[in-house]
């Protein structure tokens, strides 16, 4: 791959009021973590754009590791026949008032539909804030080796651009 590109990234923090122009097709889900604050971490790779090749027969992808982080979570099913996980798309609902005292701080919920290539994740949720933790790289596949990319992390120290 030419790594003498650089990928502009457009910002370091996506929250769900960027949910119309996110896509995560084809992003491998590497771990899922919860927490005590009611929060549901994916370390996932993301892809921020696909890049046709010049034979228009395969794509490269610009690519980071991210980690996405749903809060005031409850309500949820995991559904999967086997591994690993990988996003086909991401869905919400319409926002609905709160019904649950883990969503006290926040006046709607939305009931949201990870499905994967082997199941869904479903659950309520008050929104999601995503960190970008690497700069994006442009590479043939579409998820970066566990070395390249530190390993496992739900770290939430997103890059400086």
């Amino acid at each position: 791959m030419n790594q003498t590109k650089i990928y502009q990234l457009e910002k370091s923090l996506w929250t769900d009021a960027d949910f119309e122009v996110m896509g995560w097709h084809d992003n491998p889900i590497h771990a899922i973590s919860f927490d005590d604050d009611s929060k549901m971490s994916f370390d996932i790779d993301y892809i921020f754009e696909w890049v046709l090749r010049k034979n228009k027969r395969y794509y490269d992808f610009w690519i980071a590791p991210c980690t996405l982080v749903f809060e005031h979570v409850y309500s949820i099913a995991l559904k999967s026949d086997f591994l690993p996980l990988e996003i086909m798309d991401i869905s919400k609902t319409i926002p609905e008032p709160s019904d649950n005292p883990v969503a006290a701080q926040s006046d709607v919920v939305y009931d949201w539909i990870i499905e994967t290539t082997t199941g869904e994740i479903l659950f309520k949720s008050t929104g999601f804030k995503q960190y970008v933790r690497q700069i994006p790289i442009l590479i043939n596949t579409q998820g970066i080796e566990r070395n390249a990319r530190g390993g496992i992390s739900f770290s939430l120290d997103n890059i400086t651009i």
